[in-house]
């Protein structure tokens, strides 16, 4: 549990900072660019040659698919019988499927069950948070946005999956599989990837904010509600059902995939949302308080999973 205590202080580093005049405002996102383009690339390249390929890697890879599509079944159904705002709805359709899989996703695996369960938790982040960022968030973002800007085609979008750096150094690592690096390469990578935890939680801290407009509050509590408790949930009843007899799922695949399923909205979907204009105020706080509230759920699943 150090591992979890460093993790919130580096979030209150973050906080502090803020309040300190020398650092600007773009600060928060300058260090998530540094985190997509050199320590995310990093950590994927040090721990995708250690993966194992078994039968039951398609489940990471699916998983977070199939609560997409239970999520945004649910949204659209609370829209209805609660006639909430458009605006809300389309935050919800684009922020509330997507957990930070990568950002607080890797630290939380790896202060819970160390370096091994790192491999798995990229799959589920690759292969899932991230496509479905390119693809369907950035869709219904574009759809929904009050702005109508124009929606991004699929020759855009394959681009922006290909070129994306942690993508390539999944490929890149899977490719590598049972190689070594060269011993500077080794220290290079070990180095970068060690960066990750603290520029990316001071990061999240630095970026957190928790204003609401008026009559968001009931639809706040419900989906992070959804989110943090219920997603989770229905992950592992998933797993249980999906599980092939006599043979029983990896523990630690089922470990890591409920985890990773248990992590509050994607901070990158919530800065999508926002630069379509879809409740500004509403996207932040989901955010914001998301991730407050992940910090009691998280060690809880942790726990129940144990």
């Amino acid at each position: 549990m150090e591992n979890f205590a460093l993790v919130l202080v580096y979030l209150l580093i973050g906080t502090l900072l803020r309040r300190v005049r020398g650092f600007p405002a773009e600060t928060g996102p300058v260090l998530n660019q540094y985190v997509l383009y050199v320590a995310l690339p990093a950590l994927v390249l040090q721990k995708m040659p250690l993966l194992e390929f078994t039968s039951q890697l398609w489940i990471p890879a699916a998983m977070p698919w199939v609560l997409l599509a239970i999520t945004a079944g649910a949204v659209l159904l609370a829209a209805r019988l609660w006639q909430l705002d458009r605006q809300i709805t389309g935050a919800l359709l684009v922020v509330l499927p997507l957990g930070n899989t990568s950002f607080l996703g890797y630290p939380m695996v790896e202060a819970f069950y160390g370096d091994t369960g790192l491999p798995f938790a990229i799959i589920y982040d690759q292969a899932g948070s991230f496509l479905a960022l390119v693809t369907y968030a950035a869709i219904l973002a574009a759809w929904f946005s009050p702005t109508a800007g124009p929606r991004p085609s699929a020759a855009q979008i394959l681009p922006r999956i290909l070129l994306f750096p942690a993508f390539l150094a999944m490929l890149l690592g899977l490719a590598l599989k049972g190689s070594s690096y060269p011993a500077f390469m080794e220290l290079l990578l070990d180095s970068l990837a060690a960066t990750l935890v603290p520029v990316v939680m001071i990061a999240v801290g630095f970026q957190l904010r928790l204003k609401l407009d008026s009559g968001q509050t009931t639809p706040l509590v419900l989906a992070l509600g959804f989110k943090l408790l219920l997603m989770p949930a229905l992950a592992l009843g998933l797993l249980w059902l999906v599980q092939p007899r006599p043979l029983l799922i990896e523990p630690l695949l089922t470990q890591v995939v409920v985890l990773q399923a248990a992590m509050p909205p994607m901070i990158t979907a919530g800065t999508l949302a926002i630069g379509a204009a879809l409740a500004p105020r509403f996207v932040a706080a989901l955010v914001g308080l998301g991730l407050l509230g992940s910090f009691v759920t998280l060690p809880l699943w942790y726990w129940l999973l144990a």
